[in-house]
């Protein structure tokens, strides 16, 4: 039998984690796309359709999986849950392989499955509440449409919800209890830690600093008018490439590293 990977030994495995926490796993999933939905039917109530969308996929997408991820390796909290958990006679990497399949694929399809048919009821009914003989009609109903999976802020979804996810997965197996909220600590340490100085480095360059943006942009407000510097395109793609595939890759690798770590 390969030591590595066996299917059949493997499907047994991610049928055990499935099931072993299915309050953690299917519960927690519920309420995140219920609270999504809430989000969603507030937003466009009280602000509009567009923010709706875009916030309500934001969370759901990247938050959600954060979320997801601290309970795939959080088998730690205790010895005893910890040691029965190393004994499997399963490969490190079918464990790491396991909580790949959960929080990167399986989570991002019943949301993105969720969010469709969540989005589509709710344009429906927009559709359907106007009056084909106002004559706003043809520009309210054009106005509200049914969100892109292809559009600007999917795209800088999903590498993030890689490099979080990949994070919480690292901090999963570093942390042994609360792990949730030990990783979003050190996440909000680092954004604002790089944002600060990114700043600070910025405004001792420039003067006038409006609005600044870590490897992006540096805008600089002259009179009434603002303009942006960014980064040579040299600078810029390189950067751009290593955060939205490398740093997944190192992430998610470091996460199967640790995994055997733990053994020792």
């Amino acid at each position: 039998m390969n030591n590595t990977f066996n299917a059949k030994r493997f499907g047994l495995l991610f049928k055990k984690t499935l099931l072993e926490k299915p309050m953690q796993m299917f519960g927690f999933t519920g309420l995140i796309f219920l609270f999504i939905l809430i989000v969603y039917y507030l937003l466009k109530t009280f602000m509009s359709f567009q923010a709706a969308q875009n916030i309500s996929f934001l969370w759901g997408f990247v938050g959600g999986d954060f979320i997801l991820a601290a309970f795939v390796f959080n088998y730690f909290s205790s010895n005893a849950s910890g040691a029965s958990y190393l004994t499997l006679p399963v490969s490190n990497f079918e464990k790491w392989l396991c909580g790949v399949l959960i929080a990167g694929i399986l989570y991002p399809l019943a949301f993105l499955l969720f969010y469709r048919i969540m989005d589509a009821g709710f344009v429906a009914a927009y559709h359907h509440s106007l009056d084909p003989n106002g004559p706003f009609y043809k520009i309210r109903y054009d106005h509200v449409y049914l969100f892109s999976f292809l559009g600007k802020l999917p795209r800088q979804c999903y590498p993030m919800f890689l490099i979080f996810s990949g994070m919480m997965l690292i901090g999963s197996l570093y942390f042994n209890k609360v792990a949730l909220v030990k990783v979003a600590l050190v996440v909000c340490i680092l954004f604002f830690g790089i944002y600060g100085l990114n700043y600070l480095f910025a405004s001792l360059m420039f003067n006038n600093l409006g609005d600044t943006f870590p490897f992006q942009y540096v805008s600089i407000l002259v009179g009434k008018e603002e303009g942006h510097v960014e980064l040579p395109q040299n600078v810029h793609d390189p950067i751009w490439y290593f955060i939205n595939f490398g740093l997944p890759v190192i992430l998610w690798g470091v996460a199967l590293i640790r995994l055997r770590e733990k053994e020792f």
